[in-house]
């Protein structure tokens, strides 16, 4: 059997830039990795099937899965004869705007690389994954990086400044198509990507902290006015900074020192059962 870890990912931005004309948005955005990952098991099988077992029964364990689809694509694009069984160890919230199932399937994507012994460059593997979802080329490489176009295109930078991350996820789903559908691209207020990129550059806490920005997070607060709760009680309980991660509904807050995070996660346990306190992981990670 063999096991790769798939990290959760932040927006630090995201700017949603136009519609494109093959219904996709143009996005520009700045994520990074955190400390919170699901871990996939990789196991040949011999009939050729792909199967799927995970540790949440919401996980759906069919063609629906991304992790399914990775090594379908694999499978279908390299004329792979094998099966593999694939587990799922889920501790990334599912549909919280944190990039599991595309964690998972570019995890499935690396882990297969190396289990039928592929030899793809990582570049190929994103390039894969594009076919996937948007976020999967990202999620293939981690660490840091600007994503372009529908998110497949990757400029790699610096790590930013290490803190603690408070991660708060209500016990709601949010339709990214839905929030989408509901962006006025002329009357949001646009995050400032290139002050985010200074303050990384920089290594700059407090300009990371006043920096944070995302063109959705208006548009999911006026759908679920849970996530605006949040949001204020995270600030109350005192974080540093507070955003919305992808289309939602997880909130992060960004906290400096470790006793304020245990405080204000024992404090949003009150309002929310999913709440974890996590790294930031920042650089490009290994497959183990």
């Amino acid at each position: 059997m063999l096991y790769v870890k798939a990290p959760a990912k932040i927006n630090l931005t995201l700017d949603v830039l136009s519609k494109r004309p093959d219904g996709y948005h143009e996005v520009e955005m700045i994520m990074t990795t955190v400390d919170l990952a699901d871990r996939i098991g990789l196991e040949n099988r011999q009939d050729g099937q792909i199967l799927i077992q995970s540790s949440n029964n919401f996980v759906p364990d069919d063609q629906r899965n991304l992790a399914y689809q990775a090594a379908q694509l694999l499978k279908d694009t390299y004329d792979i004869k094998y099966g593999v069984s694939i587990t799922i160890d889920k501790q990334i919230p599912i549909a919280a705007g944190l990039a599991g199932g595309s964690s998972d399937a570019a995890g499935t994507l690396k882990g297969l690389n190396e289990l039928w012994q592929l030899q793809l460059t990582p570049d190929d593997l994103a390039e894969l994954g594009a076919k996937i979802g948007s976020d999967v080329p990202y999620c293939v490489y981690g660490g840091t990086a600007i994503a372009r176009g529908r998110g497949e295109k990757i400029e790699h930078i610096a790590a930013p400044p290490n803190c603690w991350v408070v991660l708060a996820k209500p016990t709601i789903g949010v339709s990214t198509a839905a929030v989408y559908g509901g962006l006025e691209l002329d009357q949001v207020e646009h995050p400032q990507t290139a002050k985010m990129l200074e303050a990384i550059a920089e290594n700059d806490y407090e300009k990371m902290c006043r920096n944070l920005g995302n063109v959705l997070e208006s548009v999911t607060l006026g759908l679920h006015p849970e996530v605006s709760s949040i949001k204020e009680q995270m600030k109350r309980f005192g974080a540093d900074a507070v955003l919305m991660s992808g289309s939602g509904p997880t909130v992060f807050g960004f906290v400096s020192n470790e006793a304020r995070t245990t405080r204000i996660v024992n404090g949003l346990r009150g309002f929310c059962d999913e709440v974890y306190a996590v790294r930031m992981l920042g650089e490009r990670y290994s497959l183990d």
